[in-house]
């Protein structure tokens, strides 16, 4: 699955990061022309640093124990700037329907995730300016996050500007829980929930996709061509994210066409439906090591 010699190849394309795009009304939530965006990166420095690190302390597990083991808890932080669903005061039904999709796109993994609790705040700061790295998320995480590795908090925000203008969602990886476990979890746009209001991206994928990346997986672009790509071997090279549901594309000279189907990648909802047998790989083997869940 991963071979250290070839892990310098893998800088030969910087980390995958998110442009800030305009975003729509509140009322439409339209994503900018570009498409999904995702705020989730990570540094070459520390990718090396991570893989190292995960290939000299791995934990396995099965697939079998996986699925007999307790659900994932997940905490919902609910933030808004006034009490009305236009103003991010996300319907609990949403919310429930948000862990059933969750719960169709991980039976093949062997992962299960049943909703802990929610909590609402009313907080115009956190809802519009929450983003990577800003002084808001901190402060939103700091005073709300609970539990520990094994639980999954989920911030629904509004990404209106700074740096988290235009996104639909950022996470956390597990390697590093350890050293800032309040930071730890998915900050999500509000609309993108089941039944949400930004079109094409409302079928509760994204926080499928960003539950990749805190369950330890990379896009399927982390890379480009060459290297080892998003370290697992399944997955077809791909030079750069696909948007909508581009059919048969092949952006690499490698074998297989991008994998435009798979949660990691950045196509609309619809067109999403599947994790490799080596991320599901991945996944066991990372929150084995990481979030101690076995």
């Amino acid at each position: 699955m991963f071979n250290l010699a070839l892990l310098a190849a893998a800088l030969g394309a910087s980390a995958v990061s998110a442009s800030p795009a305009c975003s729509g009304s509140l009322l439409t939530r339209a994503v900018p022309a570009g498409g999904r965006n995702c705020g989730t990166s990570i540094s070459d420095e520390r990718l090396v640093e991570a893989e190292t690190h995960f290939q000299a302390n791995k934990i396995a597990i099965t697939k079998e124990k996986a699925a007999a083991a307790a659900p994932i808890n997940v905490y919902f932080h609910v933030i808004s700037e006034d009490n009305t669903e236009e103003g991010g005061n996300v319907p609990d039904s949403q919310l429930a329907d948000q862990v059933d999709v969750l719960n169709t796109a991980y039976e093949s993994v062997g992962l299960s995730f049943t909703l802990a609790n929610t909590t609402r705040t009313t907080n115009s700061g956190w809802f519009n300016k929450a983003g990577p790295d800003s002084s808001q998320q901190t402060a939103m995480k700091e005073e709300l996050r609970v539990g520990d590795a094994a639980d999954l908090n989920v911030y629904t925000v509004g990404f209106t500007s700074g740096s988290g203008e235009g996104l639909l969602g950022y996470a956390t990886f597990p390697s590093d829980y350890d050293n800032a476990p309040k930071d730890d979890g998915v900050v999500m746009l509000f609309s993108s929930t089941p039944g949400g209001a930004t079109e094409n991206y409302n079928l509760g994928q994204t926080l499928t996709h960003e539950a990749g990346h805190w369950l330890g997986l990379y896009h399927t672009f982390q890379g480009g061509c060459s290297g080892q790509g998003d370290h697992v071997d399944d997955t077809p090279a791909e030079s750069q994210p696909a948007y909508e549901c581009p059919e048969g594309r092949d952006t690499c000279s490698s074998a297989g066409v991008d994998p435009i189907h798979n949660f990691m990648d950045y196509t609309y909802d619809s067109c999403m439906n599947e994790f490799s047998e080596g991320q599901a790989t991945r996944i066991l083997e990372q929150i084995g090591t990481y979030r101690g869940i076995s």
